[in-house]
């Protein structure tokens, strides 16, 4: 039951049938949808593609806004993220090999869950989540919106269709209110790529290696840059990957190579980063 106190953000998990009995790397799935759309059940395909290579996944929803803005989605992908680290041995996972993935919106929710377990905050549910010593091992933000202050940014240098101006400034009015170049500034965690941007490399020896990807036709390439740049300054292992001509959700089109070639790199990189490898898998199930 979503925001319910005490109990997860509803989910789905997707169980890979394996031979082998060897706990399984787990990837938290937060989908995207400008914080105001769209689902856990809108993002199967996501899932499927990390089952499939042997992962566990458990796919979240969160509570949409603009009627549960911030910190709402916040709290509801930290608790979840919490509660797949107690439960995911029920399923055959290893809660100390956790991956964080999202895209879009979901990537501005995983990254900040990422700063969230390496510094302590004085958001009561970003404390909890410090103190149970939870850290990921990869953390995947997908073209993000990673910053939700100066939204005029991303038009200010390049002209974009005023009805794509209207969305990005309606995403992010879902997430933090009315006006956001106002209220984003007593919301810090809803631009995690600025607290990134803030931290010292002595606060980031514990940020997990990143991956990200994005389109140069994606109005939001800019954050993916600066977020390059940020864990670039911090030390911080990354793979940054730029396709040429691709729009936002890219990798959702299976059948263009820029999207296989995005999917990938991304199991290239899990394979790198993520300790022991993923099981052999046969065609995978869900469960919940």
């Amino acid at each position: 039951r979503c925001g319910d106190a005490g109990e997860p953000p509803l989910l789905d998990v997707y169980v890979p049938r394996v031979s082998s009995q060897a706990p399984l790397p787990v990837v938290l799935y937060v989908h995207g949808g400008g914080f105001a759309m769209l689902s856990k059940d809108t993002h199967r395909i996501m899932a499927l593609a990390f089952a499939s290579r042997g992962y566990l996944v458990f796919n979240i929803n969160y509570r949409l806004g603009p009627r549960h803005g911030y910190p709402a989605p916040l709290e509801d992908a930290s608790l979840a993220l919490a509660w797949v680290a107690e439960n995911a041995a029920r399923w055959g996972g290893d809660p100390a090999r956790i991956v964080l993935a999202g895209e879009s919106a979901g990537a501005n929710l995983v990254t900040a869950l990422a700063v969230e377990t390496v510094t302590r905050r004085p958001e009561v549910f970003a404390a909890r989540l410090f103190d149970r010593g939870l850290r990921p091992v990869a953390v995947l933000p997908i073209y993000g919106l990673l910053d939700v202050t100066d939204i005029d940014r991303f038009w200010r240098k390049r002209r974009l269709p005023v009805h794509i101006r209207s969305q990005i400034l309606h995403a992010a009015e879902a997430y933090v209110g009315h006006p956001a170049q106002t209220t984003a500034l007593s919301a810090p965690l809803a631009s995690p790529l600025r607290l990134l941007e803030a931290l010292s490399p002595a606060e980031a020896r514990a940020l997990p290696p990143f991956f990200a990807a994005c389109g140069t036709a994606d109005p939001l390439l800019s954050d993916t840059r600066r977020l390059d740049a940020a864990l670039a300054r911090l030390g911080v292992p990354r793979e940054i990957v730029i396709h040429p001509g691709e729009i936002h959700a890219y990798n959702v089109f299976l059948w263009r190579p820029a999207a296989r070639d995005m999917w990938r790199r991304t199991f290239e990189f899990l394979r790198r980063h993520v300790p022991g490898p993923a099981a052999e898998v046969e065609p995978p199930a869900k469960a919940g």
